[in-house]
């Protein structure tokens, strides 16, 4: 499997530990936001000899760790919950020379990953444009071949516009996504090719330590050694083959600014007194604005663990699941980021305290590298495929797989989310046959059912497994699962009457008939809910 050794893994986290604390404190991470300031001394000393953050995903031949997506997810956690902002502009790097690492040549990758692995150099992905967002289709930017005398391509020029680039005002050199007569192609473009101009940086709304701009293509003359691959045409299909990887990292920027947000709450409700006691002793302060989020950021967690693995063991073709964990991750972390500005009341709202930063912050994960709804529909739609496809035998599948959990492990209510995956399954199929499917809304909820099924069951089977010898951890790991589950039988609830009764296909008849026959029993679902979250908020 790839990937690095854990104790290494655990050698770069503590590394970043020492980074925070002697390069990325609080309060110059305050300043950087404050006067929106990209710290190029501090990405370039990241890329330095003496760290070199960015061999984790260079490949060992090349002078780099060749780090696995295991590492990479914990590394992309670990950074979001210091910055946003810093992490940004390493997942704009790793972005950059992801085409190079999946379709350029030989030489190319030893020129380029080599000269990356070796120096300090920033690196930006250039494929969004203002009329070409998550829709390719619309790429304006083109390449015209140039020719020698002999009709021989010696290179090409580019021409147009790039919009909201990351690193694209300090980028030493840059993938760029250009139409070719063959399809979209990319190069690789130096900044000090005549003819490429940077914009002014864009004022944000969060990641103000980031650096994001314009780009403007006056005849850029690109040889025909920095096409990637050799081969025109072949852009999307090298973008396409990153994007389960890629949405992955940003997942675990969902999942580490929830963390980096609950981290900032709990000991503050551990210490605010009001009404005569700590506010982590009142139920309706805990049960509302920190436990849900505990919960879900862990099944968040495990599915980001569980896909990462299913990559580092050489399965291709997991753009769906890299969607999936995004959609979920970064959703969940928005919620707990706002939830924690309500927890800390009026303090919640000072610059000092940090959530409001983490919560500006945190809403671009909900759309750089594909927005949510993106994301929900290409999960509703590939999952509808293979529903009917497998006539209902994927979800059958987990369920089956939940079952089985289920007699190992009876009181985690594995069965519980079995009974949701087969109600998940029934909303497929009656969607199909109804053409419901045509509704963009109902496919939206199914995408959204879908992501809170799947990475429960990752939950349900990271606690099954009993990767924590720890008896604590077990226990909270334990407790989660059954919290979240609970939760997620009030979102299939919600979205299975939203649709069968609200879209119009069904008369309410038809509806009622076809929840009857779904074995998923909704009052069950939320049994000692309550007391679970009591308990699990003693292990806080």
């Amino acid at each position: 499997m790839a990937g690095l050794p854990i104790e290494d893994r655990k050698g770069i986290l503590d590394l970043l530990s020492q980074i925070r604390q002697r390069m990325l404190t609080p309060e110059r991470l305050r300043q950087y936001d404050k006067d929106e300031v990209f710290p190029e001394d501090v990405i370039r000393e990241l890329l330095g000899p003496k760290i070199g953050l960015q061999l984790l995903f260079i490949p060992e031949e090349y002078g780099g760790m060749g780090g696995g997506a295991r590492d990479i997810a914990a590394v992309s956690e670990e950074m979001a919950k210091i910055c946003l902002g810093v992490a940004t502009a390493f997942l704009a790097i790793h972005l950059g020379t992801d085409p190079i690492l999946v379709g350029a040549t030989e030489a190319q990758k030893e020129k380029w990953l080599t000269k990356l692995a070796e120096g300090d150099a920033i690196v930006a992905y250039a494929v969004t444009e203002p009329e070409a967002g998550s829709n390719l289709s619309n790429l304006k930017t083109t390449a015209s071949p140039v020719l020698d005398d002999q009709g021989e391509v010696t290179g090409y020029r580019i021409n147009g516009t790039k919009q909201f680039i990351s690193n694209g005002g300090y980028a030493d050199f840059l993938t760029v996504l250009a139409q070719t007569a063959e399809g979209p192609s990319f190069f690789i473009v130096e900044k000090s090719m005549e003819g490429f101009h940077p914009g002014k940086p864009e004022e944000k709304h969060g990641i103000r330590s980031s650096n994001t701009a314009a780009l403007a293509f006056d005849n850029v003359f690109v040889p025909v050694e920095n096409l990637v691959g050799g081969v025109p045409g072949q852009g999307l299909a090298q973008a396409n083959e990153v994007f389960g990887y890629t949405r992955l990292m940003v997942a675990a920027f969902g999942l580490g600014a929830g963390v980096a947000a609950l981290d900032k709450v709990i000991p503050f409700a551990k210490e605010r007194v009001q009404f005569g006691s700590p506010l982590i002793e009142k139920q309706g302060y805990t049960h509302k604005l920190i436990l849900p989020f505990v919960a879900k950021l862990e099944a968040a967690r495990a599915y980001i663990d569980e896909v990462a693995a299913r990559i580092d063991s050489g399965e291709t073709d997991l753009q769906l699941e890299g969607s999936l964990a995004k959609l979920f991750a970064t959703e969940v972390g928005n919620a707990c980021a706002d939830a924690a500005i309500q927890a800390l009341g009026g303090y919640g709202y000072i610059r000092e305290y940090d959530v409001e930063k983490i919560k500006r912050d945190v809403k671009i994960t909900t759309i750089y590298e594909g927005t949510s709804e993106i994301q929900q529909l290409i999960i509703s739609t590939f999952r509808w495929r293979e529903e009917v496809k497998s006539k209902g035998g994927f979800y059958e599948s987990l369920a089956q797989h939940m079952d089985a959990v289920h007699e190992s492990h009876p009181d985690v209510k594995a069965d519980t989310l079995a009974g949701i995956i087969r109600l998940l399954s029934r909303l497929f199929e009656e969607a199909h046959q109804a053409k419901a499917t045509r509704q963009q809304h109902v496919m939206f909820q199914l995408a959204t059912l879908a992501s809170v099924v799947e990475t429960g069951a990752a939950l349900l089977n990271k606690m099954a497994r009993g990767d924590d010898a720890d008896p604590t951890r077990a226990e909270h790991l334990r407790l989660c699962a059954r919290i979240n589950t609970a939760f997620c039988a009030q979102t299939a609830c919600s979205i299975a009457s939203e649709i069968l009764y609200g879209s119009g296909q069904w008369s309410s008849a038809e509806a009622k008939a076809i929840l009857e026959t779904v074995q998923f029993d909704y009052g069950p679902s939320q049994a000692g809910l309550i007391p679970d979250m009591d308990q699990l908020r003693t292990m806080l």
